[in-house]
């Protein structure tokens, strides 16, 4: 399976805004600077988030994106979802019933096997994103992420956040 990579970009986007304080928010701008990805779409993929009601924006001077419930309260499924939709990965076009060997459609009364095993991993995949926090994430980042670049990080969101 191959994800959009505002999957990513969306989920280090709530971590980073699990940071700041209730009343602060970071424009697209600064979003993109902090990860050096194209301002234009992460915008698109920020608008994603905010129709899902992860993120809600603030608009003006001083305005920009925020995280529109509690960390704990967003999974990452959320955020998976709320990018690339909830249509499953897996579909099945139902080949075995085409060709040579093909049979009346009433005989197949079940979606065959391989569909089964893929939207049942599938199934298990979503399970375990639904188990995963945007504060869960951003706990994990604390924890492995070298001093320097924490400090970094925290001198950089201290800057943007005084001078917007």
């Amino acid at each position: 399976m191959k994800m959009n990579e505002g999957i990513e970009w969306a989920i280090h986007c709530c971590s980073l805004l699990a940071h700041l304080p209730d009343d602060a928010t970071l424009p697209v701008g600064a979003l993109a600077e902090f990860f050096e990805v194209p301002q234009a779409y992460l915008a698109k993929n920020l608008q994603l988030l905010s129709r899902a009601k992860i993120v809600s924006s603030a608009k003006g001077p001083g305005g920009g994106y925020r995280l529109a419930r509690k960390a704990e309260q967003i999974s990452l499924l959320d955020v998976v979802q709320a990018i690339d939709g909830r249509d499953p990965c897996f579909r099945c076009s139902e080949i075995r019933q085409r060709g040579p060997s093909a049979v009346a459609a009433s005989n197949y009364r079940k979606p065959c096997g391989i569909a089964r095993t893929m939207l049942k991993a599938e199934k298990v995949w979503r399970d375990e994103l639904k188990k995963v926090s945007i504060l869960d994430i951003k706990e994990l980042g604390i924890q492995e992420t070298n001093p320097a670049q924490a400090r970094k990080a925290e001198d950089w969101l201290t800057h943007v956040l005084r001078f917007p």
